[in-house]
């Protein structure tokens, strides 16, 4: 009785270990964290090799929408934390939301630009198109209208803005017909921005000019299902993941 007791134990556990590493996850991620996401899946696939994270990306407030809509994702990355937060409010997530990274914002010009005034250069004349996210559905895009309004140059520039959807949008029309762009930080971590350089194409927004820009996540129903969402979102809290977003243009927690 003993050894049949030890064998159904040890079966059972080899048959969750092999349940738990097949399983596939759909995680909806904010548009802003692109470029980290695959270092992100790289090194959580070297603890979980069998886990195949379908990461789904897209503006804040789309995803959120989807996900309240029954959208199968199980996990969300906010760039923000007031979605997560409607979302637990909705008993939609399963988890309170929990800063996982912290964003900062940018300017950024294709062009060479001459950045001693700061974000007042957006009064210059010679800028007539200025891309920022929707401050609508995009959280940098409030991070942004923030910005705008304490620098007290909004009312001398509204006539020049152009919404996009989302930050990678925002960063698409700065290469498509705008001047500059207000965009995050991370937008530099890609391959084709590596040529530009700081003070020259972009700068830093002083931070005092806007609210921390705070990206919540939380788990969403679906992982009541999959034991793999919550090792993912254990992992995005590790050394591990918190290096690869500050290597990525953002604040570690």
């Amino acid at each position: 009785m003993t050894f049949l007791r030890t064998y159904l134990l040890f079966f059972t556990l080899i048959l969750s270990h092999l349940t738990l590493n097949a399983s596939s996850i759909n995680i909806a991620v904010a548009t802003n964290v692109s470029y980290a996401t695959e270092e992100l899946k790289e090194s959580f696939s070297q603890l979980y090799p069998e886990i195949t994270v379908n990461i789904i990306l897209g503006s804040s407030g789309k995803l959120a929408a989807q996900i309240s809509h029954g959208a199968p994702y199980g996990l969300f990355m906010s760039a923000n934390m007031l979605y997560p937060q409607k979302l637990f409010a909705q008993d939609i997530a399963t988890t309170k939301p929990r800063i996982y990274t912290q964003g900062l914002l940018i300017l950024f010009s294709k062009n060479k630009q001459d950045y001693t005034q700061g974000i007042k250069i957006l009064k210059n004349q010679k800028i007539q198109k200025i891309s920022m996210a929707n401050p609508k559905t995009a959280p940098y895009g409030t991070a942004a209208y923030e910005a705008l309004h304490n620098a007290h140059i909004y009312e001398n520039i509204q006539s020049k803005l152009i919404f996009a959807e989302s930050i990678s949008q925002t960063l698409s029309y700065v290469f498509s017909g705008a001047d500059i762009a207000l965009v995050a930080k991370s937008s530099l971590y890609s391959a084709k921005m590596s040529m530009y350089k700081e003070r020259i194409h972009w700068i830093e927004l002083d931070q005092t000019l806007y609210q921390p820009i705070k990206q919540g996540v939380v788990l969403l129903k679906p992982s009541k299902k999959d034991e793999a969402y919550k090792l993912f979102y254990e992992f995005l809290f590790s050394d591990t993941a918190q290096k690869i977003f500050k290597k990525y243009g953002y604040q570690k927690i």
